[in-house]
């Protein structure tokens, strides 16, 4: 074989190598950014929860009033 097409052929090989580096890269990060964003979804969606336990919460106690209001007079 000669030089010149062993340099070739490692040149080549260098490039898939490379090739698949970026690649192994590209998918942690974007495995990253797939977790941030579960994370910031389970974020939102425990607060709009919460949010709307207190509205329901205040709800319940605003009605309890009025009628205990209401039986009193």
């Amino acid at each position: 074989m000669s030089t010149e097409k062993q340099a070739r052929e490692q040149m080549a090989q260098q490039r898939l190598e490379m090739e698949r580096l970026q690649e192994s890269m590209l998918n942690r990060a974007e495995a990253e950014v797939q977790q941030e964003n579960h994370a910031t979804t389970d974020d939102l969606a425990r607060q709009q929860m919460a949010q709307e336990r207190l509205e329901t919460e205040q709800t319940n106690q605003s009605m309890l009033t009025r009628t205990e209001a209401e039986i009193s007079e």
